[in-house]
């Protein structure tokens, strides 16, 4: 059994929303973070992603599935839940999420003067 997500695994301030490169949409990322430990069910993935809806958590982990990112799996006995867990090649995508993120929390003041409208000088 995989510990559970934290609530608090991506804060409003988190550098995560500030990276301007985008993996798959908005949520993507968030979730393939969220994956990285093993396999989630859709309510696990709701406490971190408390931003989200359900129907756009629904919508961004179908594209993901699409895009062979994400492996769906119905277990039906002894009751039906459903799992979701990162493909190989959905793995692969952890390294350059990290470098995306370092790169954020390296460039945070920039980022958030940027987001504010302030101009820096040079």
């Amino acid at each position: 059994m995989v510990a559970p997500l934290a609530p608090d695994m991506f804060d409003e301030l988190c550098p995560s929303d500030l990276t301007p490169i985008r993996f798959g949409d908005k949520w993507a990322g968030m979730i393939i973070r969220c994956l990285e430990g093993g396999p989630r069910r859709f309510s696990e993935l709701r406490v971190p992603l408390r931003g989200v809806t359900a129907k756009v958590l629904t919508r961004s982990l179908r594209k993901l599935e699409q895009d062979g990112l994400v492996r769906r799996t119905v277990h039906a006995a002894p009751t039906r839940r459903v799992e979701y867990a990162l493909t190989p090649l959905g793995r692969s995508l952890l390294g350059p999420i990290e470098v995306a993120c370092a790169w954020a929390r390296e460039h945070w003041d920039e980022l958030i003067d940027a987001r504010e409208g302030v101009v820096a000088a040079d």
